[in-house]
């Protein structure tokens, strides 16, 4: 057994969680305004505002120009260093608890899928007005300048939330969102652990970068079909203006899905599949090669050992 002294303290597994979203988010960024765009087209009508990702990507270029696919970056990074950060964190310390408790060194399908519900809902609750402020900022280029909140940075926009919209405007969509990430981690962290232990052991006996990428991918594509409703739920809840006296547009996340399928069809749930693949996929793999990565130098150079990061 390894001495304790060699054991990376729990709060680094939170720093080192939230850095490596961080770091991946900087990569995919692009396609997640992407994806938000595609998700928002068209709304209400059966008719696309957008043919596909290449119609929304050149679209962006000729209206606003190329440095509109980092728009609300500074939210999607205060996104993950809120939201992955605990998520990562979570899932690592619990994951090493079971790992001790019972000395099993991979954990069952059953406390692995267990362990990804807790570390989504406790990340997405936690990383919600993040998410608020970056679905904003990342529609409000698509709408009429009348229309336009024109948040300055993320400070200015969860301060303007908290200021005409309360404390609880900050948490919109949080129901969605708590949803979504429990469906996202069930399949992504719990999936990802299987998928690096079967290709491990397989005939292919992947090892290294490889093994992790090639777990990332099958996790990444499972992941997004699972959770792709629950994203358009959330976005068009998020992104929802709420007038005082006036009935909403939507009552929650059911409301939004039946519309959704009744005014735009039901392949409409899964509108913007391409790009949030495109997002979700690469971010799976980016974010578990930096996590690994970032582990195994916090081993080399703090702790002075070799030896896998444990997930």
């Amino acid at each position: 057994m390894a001495d304790e002294k060699k054991k990376v303290p729990n709060y680094i597994k939170f720093v080192i969680g939230g850095l490596a979203g961080m770091t991946a988010t900087s990569f995919v960024q692009p396609m997640d305004l992407v994806k938000t765009r595609m998700q928002m087209g068209g709304v209400g009508t059966a008719q696309r505002e957008y043919k596909n990702s290449i119609d929304v990507i050149v679209n962006i270029l000729k209206t606003e120009g190329v440095l509109k696919f980092y728009k609300g970056i500074g939210a999607a990074l205060l996104r993950q260093a809120t939201y992955t950060t605990t998520r990562m964190g979570v899932y690592q310390t619990i994951n090493d608890m079971y790992k001790t408790h019972t000395g099993i060194a991979t954990p069952s399908t059953v406390a692995s899928i267990i362990m990804g519900l807790t570390a989504g809902a406790s990340g997405a609750f936690v990383g919600t007005p993040a998410e608020v402020a970056l679905i904003r900022m990342t529609v409000d280029g698509k709408l009429p300048e009348s229309e336009r909140r024109n948040y300055k940075n993320v400070v200015d926009a969860l301060t303007r939330i908290h200021q005409e919209e309360g404390i609880k405007g900050l948490w919109t969509g949080c129901l969605p969102t708590v949803g979504r990430a429990m469906v996202v981690n069930m399949c992504q962290l719990a999936s990802y652990s299987q998928f690096k232990n079967a290709l491990h052991t397989s005939r292919l006996q992947l090892d290294g970068i490889l093994l992790h990428t090639g777990a990332s991918c099958l996790s990444g594509l499972l992941t997004s079909v699972a959770s792709m409703p629950l994203d358009i739920a959330k976005t068009r809840l998020q992104n929802m203006k709420t007038l005082p006296g006036a009935i909403p547009e939507y009552s929650g996340s059911m409301d939004v899905l039946i519309k959704v399928a009744k005014q735009e069809g039901i392949l409409a749930l899964w509108k913007g599949f391409t790009p949030y693949l495109l997002r979700l996929a690469p971010h799976t793999i980016l974010t578990f090669i930096f996590l690994e990565q970032y582990n195994r130098l916090y081993r080399l150079y703090v702790l002075g050992s070799e030896g896998d990061s444990g997930l």
